[in-house]
């Protein structure tokens, strides 16, 4: 039961997290009519993008591990053992695209005139490079913020959305800086690139192959230094 109710909560969260990204464009740039080119517009998205990003925390914890970034899936598969490895890229990923995918039909039946997602507009090597550099550095972070505050929800959520937010800005004119295959995976299905050697290269491959590099490069360069330091109060105890 337990299992089946992750998958849910994969497949919901994914399919909310679609349209809280439009919702908060559509907010900013519709209701409080913004310029795309205003930075003032820029400043009040990414305070919104913040807030959406402490909500699903929030709903990650309230649903006990629910995801929407395949990305995170993986990591959490790969340090999880074999089965939970086998359950990350066979249930749960498909499941989170899914979700991204049915919610941007959606998006696309309600607002018809709605925008088409991240674009590439560098190389395809020089993107794959992008999205697998920025999805190192947020999946470590991701894995430092566990195990350093296992306890501090809204610090790690602070930290977590700042960093997520940061990186998006750095990769955003280059990928879209999206870190997130499921939902691009939503916006090139709708517009029938879901199987084009750049979407795969650049917004699979990279990032894929990125965070299994950040979860071996943790477990064996920070782990080790913290169980070492864990170690040290129970040895002054004895």
């Amino acid at each position: 039961m337990g299992r089946i109710s992750l998958v849910v909560s994969d497949l919901v969260l994914s399919f909310m997290w679609i349209w809280a990204g439009v919702l908060v464009n559509i907010l900013v740039h519709g209701v409080l009519g913004f310029s795309r080119k205003d930075t003032t517009g820029d400043i009040v998205r990414y305070l919104f993008s913040v807030i959406s990003m402490f909500v699903f925390a929030f709903l990650q914890k309230l649903t006990k591990g629910g995801l929407y970034n395949p990305l995170t899936a993986l990591a959490s598969g790969v340090s999880g053992g074999f089965s939970s490895f086998i359950f990350s890229v066979v249930v749960r990923i498909p499941v989170e695209v899914l979700g991204s995918i049915l919610a941007v039909k959606h998006i696309i039946h309600v607002f018809p005139e709605i925008g088409k997602g991240p674009k590439l507009n560098v190389a395809i090597h020089h993107g794959a490079l992008t999205e697998g550099i920025l999805t190192f550095f947020i999946v470590m972070l991701s894995l430092g913020l566990t195990r350093k505050i296992p306890g501090s929800f809204f610090m790690k959520t602070w930290i977590g959305s700042i960093a997520k937010l940061t990186l998006h800005v750095l990769g955003a004119d280059l990928t879209g800086g999206c870190m997130n295959p499921a939902a691009v995976m939503g916006w090139a299905y709708a517009r029938g690139e879901h199987i084009t050697q750049e979407h795969l290269l650049v917004y699979w491959l990279g990032p894929v192959k990125a965070t299994l590099l950040a979860v071996w490069f943790f477990n064996v360069v920070f782990k080790p230094l913290t169980e070492e330091q864990q170690e040290k109060p129970k040895a002054k105890s004895e």
